[in-house]
């Protein structure tokens, strides 16, 4: 008698989706080490959320970055570019050699992402607390042209700081923007500490709540939660509200000291250490 073992496709689709999350990882670690300086923690907190969106949720064409419907994505915490560029240059939108050239004079390929010299980049980002603005303005141009994208914009939760965040909340449920989501990478940490010793931001999603919004909370390192909740949300019938979610994460996730020590938000690792950290991710792969 033989036993034989279902393999679900939501259990073939995490595996995808947590391969991708850390390819991100260490395709960060390997950028950095070309800069000599970077954020790790910052990308790996949200690389669950990255390879959700851009592996199985968004509406997008790598071959036609321009596309009029695609779906459009705006980043906050703008320091996780080295991670975004990994998934880019994987789908296709440049070649996956020009990466080489990270951080190098002359290169696109910076600290932050530039949307006037990379491909896929929606939002040139810089100064924290404007890209719920910038996905406003897409969310009700796209309204207005009568387009039925839908706008992903995520911020950090040190973000939640910045009064802009909370302009930009207010004019979207009072322009009642159901095609914007906002997706809160909720590690806990910012660049001086806890984010909830430097100011905190708690009660968070009573809130967003408070301004109108739709407020789920997940696992931001569940893929498939991730994956499952951004599309339900896409494909919902249109109630004039726009959604925010609260995706609990962990800063540095991935690389036991990084989780552990909140100073790695900036950083970098010699090479030893880097070939260790990689290491230490690609054996996690293998236990799941």
């Amino acid at each position: 008698m033989h036993s034989t073992t279902t393999v679900s496709a939501d259990d073939t689709d995490r595996a995808r989706l947590e391969d991708r999350a850390d390819f991100i990882r260490t395709e960060t670690i390997r950028l950095i080490e070309i800069a000599k300086t970077g954020h790790y923690s910052s990308v790996f907190s949200a690389a669950e959320i990255f390879a959700a969106l851009y592996y199985s949720v968004m509406d997008i064409r790598p071959d036609d970055p321009g596309w009029a419907d695609r779906d459009r994505f705006v980043i906050g915490k703008g320091h996780a570019a080295v991670g975004m560029f990994a998934y880019l240059a994987d789908l296709g939108y440049f070649p996956r050699e020009e990466l080489d050239s990270y951080a190098r004079l002359g290169s696109p390929y910076g600290d932050h992402p530039d949307m006037t010299k990379v491909k896929g980049i929606d939002f040139s980002s810089g100064s924290i607390g404007h890209a719920l603005s910038n996905g406003f303005g897409m969310a009700l141009a796209g309204r207005m042209s009568d387009r039925d994208y839908t706008v992903f914009a995520m911020l950090g939760d040190g973000e939640m700081q910045e009064g802009q965040v909370w302009e930009a909340a207010m004019s979207s449920a009072h322009h009642r923007l159901d095609r914007l989501v906002a997706i809160v990478d909720r590690n806990g940490y910012q660049l001086d500490g806890a984010v909830d010793d430097v100011l905190g931001v708690e009660a968070l999603a009573d809130k967003w709540r408070a301004f109108g919004w739709n407020v789920i909370e997940v696992d931001g390192h569940d893929v498939i939660e991730v994956r499952d909740t951004l599309n339900r949300i896409k494909h919902a019938k249109r109630d004039g509200v726009p959604t925010c979610v609260i995706a609990h994460t962990q800063k540095g996730k991935g690389v036991r000291y990084m989780e552990e020590e909140p100073g790695w938000h900036l950083g970098y690792l010699d090479p030893e250490d880097a070939e260790s950290a990689i290491e230490e991710i690609n054996n996690g792969r293998r236990a799941r």
